[in-house]
């Protein structure tokens, strides 16, 4: 069978990048050994906000005195992890048997199973040889493993887990030891402390978030410390012994005994199978261009295995990049600096652009403004009134080149600022329009008028 496209892989830039190619009437192959939707329906994106939100729901029944519910008995009250779970694949299940009928439903033949890369036109799948014109590889990451004394043997009795096995824990651990503070160990220690997990941290630097701007990075720090997650700075694990870890730091070798540690330091690009295409790596996967090109004329890469933003709304937006160049034969690019970057905390944290520390230093003169949710009505009313947002302008014209946000909506609330980004917007511009009252994106306008004279409510 020979086809327009086949993709590899059907992770949100794979299914996206063969839906879309359908769609534009291009012949396509979708190529999946495992289930439709990659690790982002599966055992990533859904499933943690899912149990975030069982684990909000729980804090808001715990917290329900401050909004006049008073429960005699909060001890009465108790986590049914088991119905949890049951919650979070059903979600899943919807999802992901949802990707599968798009697919189909847009004449996207399906072959199930491991793909292997024969050249730029051959792909073999369980014996069954198809080809192709042009080839578009989503094959994805796999969790990175430290070379640690014993992290072995703990990943074989299951004390060890990546962020896959958390989220399938037989119970809710009474400790959890996290090793990485980037992104996705901070979304997990979200999530178990707001289910009473006692959570211990452990980052080889100096501060969590290392991309994050410094004061989103400060905010989320004290939120973390208030709900009694310890942070090891500078800290690393040397030993891990049964169900004894060894950490060193610079006070000192110290040993815990959790339920399970948590391996969390990011993730490798998966390049099994694509061995004889040849193609140029770097540190963080494939290299490709900003057209989603590879150095092998006809094969282009998405999503993690290019590592440049592992982020699921990226690999979507990267996959249509390629089918575009590939069958409208558009001049079509991505820019990474205008890529929403969220992470699903409590509250929530969105960035995009530039940070304050190297926006100064890109542009001669910058302004800064920032506006708390403390001076939001909506954020009192619902109680939730921790964080801010902080807009960053080039000085000259006033453009908009990044934004940070800490709020409960803070991801939602991002797409306005990267839409008026991506149109080359300004802090004028933002500050003209009119936002509902009352609502949490009031602050966006308050911070706009905070930079280009001062915000009305503070």
């Amino acid at each position: 069978m020979n086809y327009d496209i086949i993709v590899l892989g059907s992770g949100p830039g794979g299914y996206v990048a063969a839906i879309k190619a359908a769609q534009l009437g291009g012949k396509v192959a979708i190529v999946e050994k495992d289930n439709f939707g990659g690790v982002c329906l599966n055992w990533g994106c859904i499933p943690t906000k899912t149990l975030l939100k069982n684990a909000k729901v729980y804090q808001y029944i715990l917290n329900s005195s401050k909004y006049g519910v008073d429960i005699p008995d909060l001890s009465a009250v108790t986590l049914n992890w088991e119905n949890m779970l049951s919650r979070k694949e059903k979600v899943v299940e919807k999802l992901t048997s949802g990707v599968e009928y798009l697919l189909k439903k847009n004449g996207v033949d399906i072959y199930r199973g491991f793909g292997t890369v024969i050249d730029k036109n051959s792909v073999e799948v369980e014996g069954e040889v198809i080809k192709c014109e042009n080839l578009i590889l989503s094959t994805g990451s796999t969790p990175r493993i430290p070379e640690i004394p014993g992290i072995k043997e703990g990943l074989a009795s299951n004390f060890v887990v990546t962020s896959r096995e958390a989220l399938e824990l037989p119970s809710i651990p009474k400790e959890l030891v996290i090793l990485g503070g980037g992104v996705i160990g901070v979304e997990f220690a979200t999530l178990y402390s707001s289910l009473g997990t006692r959570v211990t941290i452990v980052q080889n630097i100096d501060k969590i978030l290392e991309f994050m701007d410094h004061d989103v990075v400060a905010e989320m720090e004290e939120i973390l410390k208030k709900s009694d997650v310890e942070i090891l700075y500078n800290s690393s694990i040397i030993k891990v012994d049964g169900k004894e870890i060894t950490v060193k730091g610079k006070e000192g070798r110290r040993t815990l005994t959790p339920d399970h540690l948590l391996v969390s330091i990011g993730r490798y690009a998966n390049l099994k199978g694509l061995e004889n295409l040849s193609l140029k790596t770097y540190r963080r996967g494939v290299v490709t261009n900003n057209k989603m090109e590879t150095n092998v004329p006809g094969v282009y890469a998405i999503g993690d295995l290019n590592g440049v933003f592992n982020l699921a709304h990226v690999a979507s937006a990267e996959g249509i990049v390629a089918v575009e160049n590939i069958l409208k034969k558009k001049d079509m690019t991505i820019n990474y600096n205008k890529v929403p970057n969220c992470i699903y905390s409590s509250p929530e944290m969105a960035a995009a652009g530039y940070n304050e520390a190297d926006a100064r230093k890109k542009f001669t003169k910058v302004i800064v403004s920032k506006f708390p949710l403390s001076a939001n009505g909506k954020a009192l009313a619902e109680g939730e009134n921790t964080g801010f947002i902080k807009i960053i302008a080039e000085g000259e014209y006033g453009e908009i080149v990044g934004v940070h946000i800490i709020a409960p909506t803070a991801t939602d609330m991002i797409s306005e600022i990267v839409t008026t980004m991506e149109l080359e917007g300004t802090i004028h511009d933002l500050a003209k329009v009119i936002h509902p009252h009352p609502s949490l994106s009031e602050i966006v306008m308050e911070a706009a008028h905070g930079a280009v004279h001062k915000p009305i409510h503070m």
